[in-house]
């Protein structure tokens, strides 16, 4: 009896493990991940973060539909001619709802504070004093929840960079975190593959900030 409840279990675990996977929801976000290396303009940017927005409505219980939106609206206010604050609060707003499936997670605490820069670009004389400290928390709490994410280490390297230059002291400081983030980029790069749906974005960005020590 005991074989045969053991035999169930592990049969029942399978089924769910299978179902879990869920091949449809992995092979839309790999579509819209394709997509959102070929952005070129603004309308390109709303197409594909639509699509995650779809996904999300199709799939509540996932994070990663919500982030990737939140990230491309947070992208396409640094690089496009947009009403940049309305841009800003929909990616926080979404993200918010990320973190409400999975909290403390790492990634989506780094988005918070990536976020949270893009406010201050807007006006950083108003808004630094108030917002610079919130966004450096964040980074430090994205880096302590995973030493590993490579994403925490650069918003956070490019954070001390623009303070660096708003306060005329050296830019050292942003350079090793920028360093360190690209040796975690290069550990990250060796464990993706075809099938790989969670974040890899930002090694040029930690390129950029790294370079201004050369």
């Amino acid at each position: 009896m005991k074989t045969f409840l053991s035999t169930f279990f592990l049969a029942f675990a399978f089924v769910l493990s299978a179902f879990s996977a869920d091949p449809a929801y992995e092979n839309a976000m790999k579509t819209q991940l394709a997509a959102m290396e070929t952005i070129q303009t603004l309308e390109e940017s709303q197409a594909v973060t639509n699509g995650f927005l779809r996904i999300a409505e199709a799939k509540p219980e996932e994070w990663l539909p919500l982030y990737y939106a939140a990230y491309l609206q947070a992208t396409a206010a640094f690089r496009f001619d947009v009403n940049k604050d309305q841009y800003f609060d929909q990616a926080d707003e979404l993200i918010t709802k990320a973190d409400k499936i999975a909290p403390n997670n790492s990634e989506i605490t780094a988005i918070k504070g990536y976020v949270l820069m893009g406010k201050i670009s807007v006006d950083p004389s108003s808004r630094g004093q108030s917002l610079s400290p919130q966004a450096m928390q964040l980074f430090g709490k994205a880096i302590n929840l995973d030493r590993e994410n490579p994403r925490a280490l650069m918003l956070m390297s490019q954070m001390e960079q623009g303070m660096a230059q708003f306060f005329g002291s050296g830019p050292e400081k942003a350079c090793g975190l920028a360093r360190n983030s690209i040796a975690l980029y290069s550990k990250e790069e060796a464990e993706v593959s075809e099938d790989y749906i969670l974040p890899t974005w930002g090694k040029d960005l930690a390129e950029k900030v790294a370079g201004v020590c050369k």
